[in-house]
């Protein structure tokens, strides 16, 4: 299928050089499924463009084109969007994949997908009303990644010996394209109140179906120590194992991880989740109450047994505890404002609001350490906002008549 499209293009438009260009850089980024999905988009949308739009060899693209690009990606024609993200291809078989199915072309799918914030489809949802309609707009952050990784792809090529020049390097005006924001972790965290109703509804939930004894312990164990997803999911050559959270010889715990980067780390566990958390999930799975260092028991199971969750289980668990804690607080009579942000919460968001209420308690580097930050300033513009209650108060009482 791909080799008929790229023949479909003319010798000029060296459409298959480029594309093997294309799968030689991606080939890298192999042994991270999300860096190389992600690296995919940008750079295969590059390819496209050059080919459809542009009408030259992705090799022989120059700054004027690469900033072309940038404007295409910023406004992209309406069929080069899609609604949701698709598959680019259908297979054809039965429920379990084999390597003997097949694949079809999906016409469904887009280089570009309009998605539309989880908030706005909650509300929709709950008034049984339609999404409103809404232009497609690239995020700072995507508009940052096309830059990192259509230069990343360049010097790729420059190293093989393909072209000489790296145009997205040459844009001298970036600034123009993409601005530099502060995270407003605020935005991204619940509230005390809604993280105390998130955190009893999932223990109502465990007691009224000990199948949710697993949900329990995924919200409190993302919470506890700041976890991203894939610190419960793991990597190609890491899987987390009860035998993982350890005790040091001064009956400290730890929680040895592999986090981004393949970088081996060890956050620190407070002792409220080893005993009321750890201890409660454990005795429910008919274990010891505490983990040996060697135990290989997988941190998280399928019910039937089977070791590890896929991201998108773990995301689906935890919404389901999301859902019912904003049906809680509505029945229980809270204001919209107060269960508003629980209509856009994620699972990211347990990371930071757990660090959002320790900040105040905890050093700075201990903070870093257990967040893994690679710099102590990323911890410092996060989460410890002093200088911005400084200035919010120096300004507060200040009147507009004297």
């Amino acid at each position: 299928m791909v080799r008929d499209f790229l023949l479909g293009f003319g010798d000029g438009l060296e459409a298959a050089e480029g594309y093997r260009a294309v799968r030689g850089f991606l080939k890298s980024y192999a042994g991270n499924e999300a860096t190389y999905n992600s690296y995919r988009t940008h750079v295969e949308r590059l390819l496209l463009w050059s080919l459809l739009v542009a009408g030259k060899p992705i090799v022989e693209l120059r700054r004027r084109d690469a900033e072309a690009f940038m404007e295409f990606c910023l406004n992209p024609p309406s069929d080069w969007i899609g609604p949701v993200v698709k598959s680019r291809f259908l297979r054809l078989g039965s429920r379990k994949k084999l390597d003997t199915d097949s694949y079809i072309i999906n016409e469904q799918w887009r280089p570009f997908s309009h998605t539309v914030a989880k908030r706005e489809r909650k509300i929709a949802r709950e008034a049984v009303a339609t999404l409103p309609s809404r232009p497609y707009r690239m995020s700072q952050g995507s508009v940052a990644q096309v830059f990192a990784v259509c230069g990343s792809f360049f010097q790729h090529a420059i190293d093989e010996g393909l072209t000489e020049v790296n145009p997205f390097r040459a844009v001298k005006q970036k600034s123009i394209y993409k601005q530099r924001n502060t995270l407003d972790v605020a935005s991204r965290s619940l509230t005390q109140l809604q993280w105390s109703y998130v955190i009893e509804t999932a223990e109502q939930m465990a007691v009224a179906n000990p199948l949710h004894e697993r949900t329990l312990f995924i919200v409190a164990t993302l919470f506890s120590m700041y976890l991203r997803v894939s610190d419960l999911v793991g990597r190609d050559n890491w899987r987390p194992t009860m035998g993982d959270i350890r005790r040091d010889s001064m009956g400290n715990w730890w929680f040895h991880v592999v986090g981004k980067g393949n970088k081996a780390a060890k956050i620190s566990i407070r002792d409220d989740y080893i005993q009321n958390y750890l201890v409660r999930y454990r005795r429910h799975l008919q274990l010891s109450s505490l983990p040996s260092a060697h135990e290989k028991t997988s941190l998280i199971s399928t019910l039937k047994g089977r070791g590890g969750l896929s991201d998108r289980h773990i995301r689906l668990l935890l919404q389901e505890v999301f859902d019912s804690t904003l049906v809680r607080m509505a029945q229980e009579g809270w204001n919209n404002d107060e269960i508003d942000q629980l209509r856009s919460a994620s699972l990211h968001w347990l990371r930071h609001t757990s660090a959002t209420f320790d900040a105040p308690h905890r050093d700075m580097k201990d903070l870093q350490a257990d967040l893994r930050h690679n710099s102590l300033s990323t911890t410092q513009n996060t989460y410890y906002n002093s200088l911005d209650e400084q200035r919010a108060h120096s300004v507060k009482g200040l009147k507009i008549k004297n």
